[in-house]
């Protein structure tokens, strides 16, 4: 099922580049679907070359979209796709991944960590299946593809990691709400401050984007009264406009660079020059949008 927001379409969208990602190589887990797709989608829109590597090789009984389906789409909008099938958890998927798109396209220029696995249980509730799941994809999986990623991206020049996670709130709110997912965000968080510091003399931007209300996806329509919900939420074409622009510095001044920062997707499209939002919400007015979590 696809969204009613889908339709909104870089063209449409509120938001105006400064830079293109044409011919840069974005290396992507997950995204066959929902905001990863939209993210690889703009950059396709541009002629950028993604590398998607994700488990959906066959169709889900519930969620539309396949890793295949959506290289098309990528190819139907203007870019470059190299449909990988592969687990984020498995040390030779990733590494494989990586060599296949410095052989397909030459190099990596970009990374975006989007795959993600998320439980909102209790400690109480929790079954330790899912928060071993959420440590391997989440932590594990991001901290792996852009380890194995660098030398690619020191060749590159010019390159960026984006880590779809959150700030680094240390509200105790978020801890005691939901413990095993919020050590799981944060630990990819905390991947995106260590090596913003770590790789800083490498010329390797390395940022986090979180958005600042509910994003409407499949998953969540498939979710109890998830299509009520949604209608409270905005389409994930905010995400992938405000990842472009942090990855093309649209939201910076000239010849600026910035790494180390937990952006929010309206703070990075209001730098860009984005002044209503409305656009991207589903009918909600602004004031009656779902906050997202973290914030």
């Amino acid at each position: 099922m696809t969204s009613s927001n889908d339709a909104l379409t870089a063209a449409a969208s509120p938001y105006r580049a400064s830079g293109s990602l044409r011919g840069r190589t974005i290396l992507m887990s997950g995204g066959s679907r929902g905001i990863g797709l939209a993210i690889a989608r703009r950059a396709a829109a541009d002629g950028a070359n993604i590398v998607l590597m994700a488990k959906t090789g066959e169709p889900h009984p519930k969620l539309a979209g396949t890793v295949f389906t959506a290289a098309q789409e990528l190819t139907e909008a203007g870019g470059g796709a190299l449909p990988l099938v592969g687990d984020v958890r498995n040390d030779q998927d990733v590494a494989r991944a990586v060599a296949e798109a410095v052989d397909r396209f030459g190099g990596i220029d970009v990374v975006v960590n989007n795959a993600s696995a998320i439980d909102l249980s209790t400690t109480d509730a929790v079954d330790m299946k899912k928060y071993d799941l959420m440590q391997d994809i989440n932590v594990r999986g991001t901290f792996l593809l852009s380890k194995l990623a660098l030398p690619a991206l020191r060749a590159s020049g010019n390159a960026h990691i984006l880590t779809l996670s959150p700030p680094l709130n240390l509200d105790p709110h978020w801890a005691g709400r939901h413990l095993a997912y919020t050590m799981a965000k944060y630990g990819m968080s905390l991947t995106t401050l260590g090596l913003a510091e770590e790789l800083k003399d490498d010329r390797i931007s390395v940022n986090s984007l979180w958005p600042c209300t509910l994003i409407d996806t499949a998953a969540i329509r498939n979710m109890p009264q998830g299509e009520a919900i949604v209608q409270a939420a905005r389409g994930p074409q905010i995400m992938a406009d405000a990842a472009h622009a942090v990855l093309t510095g649209s939201n910076l001044p000239a010849g600026g660079q910035a790494t180390g920062n937990f952006y929010t997707d309206e703070q990075v499209l209001a730098a860009a020059g984005v002044s209503d939002f409305r656009p991207y919400s589903l009918g909600a007015p602004e004031d009656r949008l779902v906050p997202d979590i973290f914030l």
